[in-house]
């Protein structure tokens, strides 16, 4: 691999970086205020690949002798990096999935009794039902004893996912920076909950608080649930993190 074949390859993985940054295929690996980071780093390596080109390309007198005297001067980076076209490649010829039930039955629940939050939770969102996220409720749930919540319906969306006992659960991914970091909030469902349904279903859930909860079979910490009194699949959403 000589310098031109390096700036060929590196404006190839820049195109990709670039592509999946102006497209929502970034958000199955990032959270979304990441977008123009990505965007510039994209735009740098292809602008840094562009002026290699152009100088490699030019001509001098120098890398004229250079040429002439290949045993003496000429010098080419190891094979390997030829492998830099694989994950450029990914980004183009394949769509990944998003971090789902698989993963989610990984990991133990993401609140944990350490993570104990010992403030007044905000008021829920205007409207019947509330919308509002699984960890948020789940939140409300474990640390406020559904105190912030009260008798008032709330809609979550999230995918099923099997449960400690084997029953579908309702799970959502949360992310600090990458989906290398992911971690599942897990809910219970009670009441009229959804049976028979593929996990990695997407499903709008309307229920209630209750005070029922489980143990995660895999950090046993505990895992809240909710009162479903109705629910409806649903396709899944851009941004499938929290």
């Amino acid at each position: 691999m000589n310098r031109i074949a390096q700036a060929c390859v590196m404006t190839f993985f820049g195109a990709a970086v670039l592509r999946a940054s102006v497209t929502d295929l970034y958000l199955r690996y990032v959270k979304e205020g990441l977008r123009p980071f990505l965007i510039a780093a994209s735009l740098l390596l292809i602008a840094v690949a562009v002026m290699t080109l152009w100088y490699e390309l030019l001509p001098h007198t120098d890398a004229h002798e250079d040429r002439n005297n290949p045993d003496e001067h000429a010098h080419h980076e190891p094979r390997v990096a030829w492998l830099l076209l694989l994950p450029a490649l990914g980004l183009l010829l394949v769509t990944p999935p998003a971090l789902g039930s698989y993963a989610a039955g990984q990991a133990g629940t993401a609140l944990t009794a350490e993570q104990d939050y010992d403030y007044d939770y905000p008021p829920l969102p205007a409207g019947d039902p509330a919308t509002t996220t699984v960890f948020d409720y789940a939140s409300r749930a474990l640390f406020d004893k559904g105190q912030s919540i009260g008798t008032r319906r709330v809609q979550l969306t999230g995918f099923t996912t099997p449960g400690p006992d084997g029953q579908p659960i309702l799970a959502r991914m949360i992310l600090s920076c990458c989906a290398a970091d992911g971690r599942p909030v897990k809910l219970g469902m009670a009441g009229n909950a959804p049976t028979g349904l593929a996990n990695d279903t997407w499903i709008q859930v309307t229920g209630r608080y209750t005070d029922r909860v489980t143990r995660d079979s895999i950090n046993d910490e505990e895992i809240p649930y909710i009162d479903v009194e109705s629910w409806r699949q649903v396709t899944a959403p851009k941004d499938p993190y929290e």
